[in-house]
């Protein structure tokens, strides 16, 4: 019985965590479509400079 209760809790706990990489895979992919928008918009905003649109 015990092994059962480990074995389910092993399967919730894995599916919990593939479930949360699922979600920060989507993510990730949201920031990269920002962050190369970013460099798009950079060039058509700054006259051909090379001005940043981040603040760093």
């Amino acid at each position: 019985m015990l092994l059962l209760i480990l074995v389910l809790l092993l399967a919730l706990i894995l599916g919990g965590a593939g479930f949360a990489v699922h979600i920060l895979w989507w993510f990730a992919l949201a920031v990269l479509v920002l962050w190369l928008l970013g460099f798009v918009f950079r060039g058509a905003s700054s006259g051909g400079g090379r001005g940043r649109w981040y603040r760093w």
